[in-house]
């Protein structure tokens, strides 16, 4: 058993089940109803574009629910705001069913994603709670792997609800879920913040915030984390247009294609807990980096030269997605490591700026109407590029450090 904070998690394995569970929320959140844009994008009235933009206005909902819930979550415990994200999230997913104007649908996205960014931030806290190092890694490798779970199966499950009724079923199916982990967090998940840890007021918090923005090495992983992300979301925001519409793939195969990309990425989670028993998880974040930009420009390569089809890109966009598993659960315990006196507030501002990015990168994809790929990789190529540069210039000699380190305990023993 671990002590976490003064309640007993039974091992890893439960830890990771439990705020993999309580993380998937996100993902089900997005990609469910993907397959279902065309649909509602027909309910409202709008263009599939303009429809796109509900992913955006989710992730940025996302981010600002992260960027309050954490420091509440720190001050007031991770069960109270926990469960009253998942409340609010409810909520809107059922309200969502009644809309029919795309600014309905905005505002109700948004409003749901608050819900769920509180509820989320708290998964990496309570890792942060209850492990440390290489053990905190390898729980949020295991619960990413569990968690890749959700979007794999959220396309087709959505597709799946869309064939039985309508894309409103997709946000029923989503209140249900939150209804299930309100059940699972309430009996199962023991308060893991410590009760005599200190609490912070909003200025402090503030202080805080900017503690961690004034960190150099942090910030090298935070920016990894975030152009990795906002990489992936140029895809999600076009893999519905460029897969269904651009290369007429149908409803039906579009959850197949867009789920080889999660297996992939379970695939190198599952590596990443491998490799982290002889590389440190800077090693493992400058090699998933390094892949993705190789990615990004053959890219632009088969676009240019007219190559680009589903034969031809599919399996780019699953080696890119792939190396997620490689660098953001590294980046994020290896971040934490620095804050552990307040890793909410510190997982909310990288939350934050995450999704934020997700968003800015789903927005620029979607603001070009034209029968391309072109907008979707070019910003994988720019955000590959900011996120190598901002992990070399300003976490690369604390990666060289811990490299060192290791090869010299390596020889050691």
């Amino acid at each position: 058993m671990e002590d976490c904070g003064g309640a007993l998690i039974l091992d890893a394995r439960r830890a990771a089940l439990l705020v993999a569970a309580n993380t998937a929320l996100a993902p089900f959140a997005i990609d469910a109803y993907l397959p279902a844009m065309p649909a509602l994008a027909e309910a409202v009235g709008e263009s599939i574009h303009h429809t796109e933009l509900s992913i955006s206005l989710f992730l940025l909902g996302f981010a600002f629910g992260q960027l309050t819930g954490g420091p509440a979550s720190d001050r007031f415990g991770r069960r109270p705001v926990l469960l009253t994200g998942l409340v609010v999230f409810l909520l809107a997913s059922l309200m969502i069913t009644q809309v029919d104007s795309l600014v309905e649908l905005l505002v109700l996205r948004f409003v749901q994603a608050l819900g769920g960014g509180a509820c989320v931030v708290n998964s990496a806290a309570i890792v942060r709670d209850c492990f440390s190092g290489r053990e905190a890694a390898k729980v949020m490798s295991t619960m990413a792997m569990i968690m890749m779970l959700a979007p794999l199966a959220a396309p087709a499950v959505g597709s799946g609800l869309l064939y039985l009724a309508d894309w409103w079923l997709i946000f029923v199916f989503l209140a249900v879920y939150a209804a299930f982990l309100l059940w699972l967090m309430g009996t199962r998940l023991p308060e893991t913040r410590a009760p005599d840890a200190p609490s912070a007021s909003p200025r402090q918090v503030l202080r805080n915030y900017v503690s961690v923005l004034c960190h150099r090495e942090a910030m090298g992983y935070v920016l990894s984390v975030a152009t990795t992300f906002a990489g992936m979301f140029a895809f999600i925001t076009a893999s519905p247009f460029l897969y269904m519409t651009h290369y007429g793939l149908s409803p039906a195969i579009y959850p197949v294609v867009f789920g080889a990309n999660v297996v992939v990425m379970a695939g190198s989670n599952r590596l990443n807990i491998r490799l982290l028993r002889r590389r440190t998880p800077q090693q493992n974040m400058r090699l998933g980096m390094g892949v993705q930009l190789v990615v990004a420009l053959s890219l632009i390569l088969l676009v240019a030269t007219g190559l680009d089809s589903p034969v031809s890109v599919v399996p780019l966009i699953m080696v890119f997605m792939g190396m997620v598993g490689l660098i953001t659960p590294n980046a994020i315990s290896s971040m934490l490591e620095h804050f552990s006196h307040m890793s909410a507030t510190a997982t909310a501002l990288l939350g934050s700026i995450q999704f934020t990015c997700g968003a800015l990168a789903g927005v620029i994809v979607s603001a070009f109407e034209i029968d391309s790929a072109w907008p979707m990789v070019l910003t994988m190529l720019f955000v590959s590029l900011a996120g190598n540069l901002a992990l070399r210039v300003l976490a690369g000699h604390a990666g060289r450090s811990a490299a060192a380190s290791q090869e010299g305990r390596e020889e050691g023993a």
